[in-house]
């Protein structure tokens, strides 16, 4: 009897829309956000994506992707595999469906997370639109998980001055900034706690 009811409840939730397979569980993040959502213009995604020479073998990371739009521009472009992580469950839910919409769900991966603990080893192109001092803490963690040649593109903001971005573009009160990782030799050693 108990199975029955549970076959019932699937029934009545699948006509109802609710726990559906089409449906995807976002769980809530952890802390509060970094950063208040501020989507980066399609021309600038664009070109962000050009200056980091984006190409289908490429897996690009957007670190606090908000609506997905790099990660899908780069899917729908390219071909490119892609993983967008934001704290904010509401944008998550918002990628989802705009990759459903574009027609690159298999493609691209969306998830609730904090960027400060995802993995980017497989990472060859991490895209940011965050602000100075979250991409100055972000530099350890690039520097210690990305491979020689990965590229880091930044909209607005640089990396400060020990790190001078490799190419800079100014596209009217806009910046596009890209890095290229250096070997594992060339990088700076991470600072020990006092």
């Amino acid at each position: 009897m108990k199975a029955f009811a549970a076959v019932i409840a699937l029934a009545i939730g699948a006509m109802s829309g609710v726990g559906t397979a089409a449906q995807v569980e976002v769980p809530s993040p952890n802390r509060k956000l970094d950063v208040w959502y501020v989507p980066t213009p399609n021309e600038i995604v664009d070109r962000m994506l050009d200056v980091a020479n984006v190409t289908a073998l490429d897996v690009v990371y957007d670190l606090g992707c908000g609506d997905g739009r790099i990660v899908i521009a780069a899917a729908k472009k390219y071909g490119t595999r892609g993983v967008g992580v934001d704290l904010d469950p509401a944008r998550i839910r918002e990628a989802q469906a705009n990759a459903k919409k574009a027609g690159v769900e298999n493609l691209v991966t969306f998830k609730v997370g904090d960027m400060f603990k995802t993995d980017l080893h497989e990472a060859t192109v991490v895209t940011l639109y965050l602000l100075p001092e979250l991409n100055r803490r972000l530099k350890p963690k690039l520097f210690a998980e990305l491979r020689p040649g990965a590229r880091v593109v930044s909209h607005d903001w640089d990396m400060g001055r020990d790190w001078p971005a490799d190419e800079e573009i100014k596209l009217g009160t806009s910046g596009i900034y890209m890095w290229k990782m250096p070997p594992h030799v060339d990088r700076p050693m991470p600072k020990q706690p006092e």
